[in-house]
């Protein structure tokens, strides 16, 4: 037999005996290992490319703190509720602490690679495989690294039976939409990838059951059609909401399939616990009914410059401008961001974040019904 096959063999029966006992009292999950874009990315992008600068990070961290928010991130209200620290970036070799799991997401990260460079086209070369590949480094070696004399190591990595107990959270798949529309492409073309899209999400995600995976958190993709930098940047017909119908179309379409992708998942990883949590009705439900949650102008940035969406491409959220040899920020974040709803033309806000949060934490838009908790259940334990 395969050592391969072996290892999934224990793997499973150690999770299956831990999901038994779950069912009576609920998951307990000793890490979470985050694979995604800017939605859910707490500092990889900023580790590899520079920090994301002020005013980033100010209504939580007080600083910028790798996050494309003026706070926290539904991955950190994750964290919190699950009772273990903010995920550090894989990428960030200060201060982290991966004792209780990692964060391969990058901003402008894909599930697809893009054969575009970081300069060309704003996507990250960090694409789905590749944090696959990161932390199935990260797995093996921190094992290695963990026996290493004195003791500190440790503190700040896992343990080996951490990786079948953990949860594994995927937030991706919105840049490989838009990634096709900034390349000119029409919306039948942007349509026709998508099986490849998803093809490929389902590759990795066996790939992390094969080396000891068995919870996931996966969530689909948002109204990208709601976004100030969509709606600046590319003609579309609008909703009654405001939102560009087509793009949003695409997204349902995607997440049609992504959910299709998911039950098949389930047929072939038989030990794995697959949880579909449908983020797109969530968010579409705040921006549409702004008002009536406490919130405004769903369609305009929070931080930004010019435009009827306070969007603009060139000068974003912390954007100067020379004024007779003067920098001087002209991207300034407005007066009271717990009520705005995106942040910088492409992110949510912190306070839209908690919002979304709430509603999903408790199983109400996710596929099986269960909550966060839970999500260590097999299907027929539900």
């Amino acid at each position: 037999m395969a050592v391969v096959s072996q290892f999934s063999i224990v793997v499973s029966v150690l999770w299956l005996s831990s999901a038994a006992a779950a069912a009576a009292k609920g998951c307990e999950f000793p890490a979470i290992f985050n694979f995604g874009d800017s939605n859910s990315d707490t500092g990889g992008f900023s580790a590899a490319f520079g920090q994301a600068g002020p005013p980033h990070g100010e209504s939580f961290f007080h600083a910028p703190a790798g996050r494309y928010s003026d706070g926290r991130l539904v991955i950190d209200f994750i964290a919190e509720r699950l009772g273990v620290p903010y995920l550090s970036a894989f990428l960030d070799a200060l201060g982290s602490n991966f004792n209780h799991g990692a964060n391969f997401a990058t901003a402008g990260s894909t599930i697809r690679p893009q054969n575009t460079t970081l300069h060309q086209s704003g996507f990250s070369p960090f694409s789905f495989n590749v944090q696959f590949y990161q932390f199935n480094d990260f797995r093996r070696r921190s094992q290695l690294i963990r026996r290493r004399p004195g003791g500190v190591y440790k503190k700040l990595l896992p343990k080996a039976k951490d990786f079948s107990r953990a949860l594994y959270t995927l937030d991706i798949g919105q840049n490989d939409l838009t990634a096709g529309y900034f390349l000119n492409m029409t919306t039948h073309q942007v349509r026709a990838y998508i099986p490849d899209v998803l093809e490929q999400f389902r590759t990795y995600v066996k790939n992390i059951y094969d080396v000891g995976g068995r919870s996931f958190w996966i969530h689909n993709t948002g109204p990208v059609g709601c976004l100030p930098y969509v709606l600046d940047r590319i003609p579309a017909e609008f909703d009654k909401v405001g939102c560009a119908h087509p793009f949003n179309e695409v997204a349902k379409y995607f997440n049609l399939r992504l959910k299709e992708a998911v039950i098949q998942l389930r047929k072939d990883l038989q030990s794995a616990a697959l949880t579909y949590v449908d983020i797109y009705s969530v968010k579409y439900e705040l921006i549409s009914n702004a008002k009536k949650h406490g919130f405004e102008h769903p369609l305009q940035a929070c931080c930004g410059h010019g435009g009827k969406y306070k969007y603009n491409v060139h000068v974003g959220c912390g954007g100067k401008i020379k004024v007779k040899g003067k920098e001087i920020m002209v991207g300034k974040a407005c007066s009271d961001p717990s009520v705005a709803v995106n942040w910088d033309g492409v992110h949510y806000t912190e306070a839209a974040n908690k919002w979304v949060f709430d509603r999903i934490v408790n199983g109400a838009y996710s596929d099986p019904p269960i909550p966060l908790v839970r999500a260590c259940l097999p299907q027929d334990g539900i």
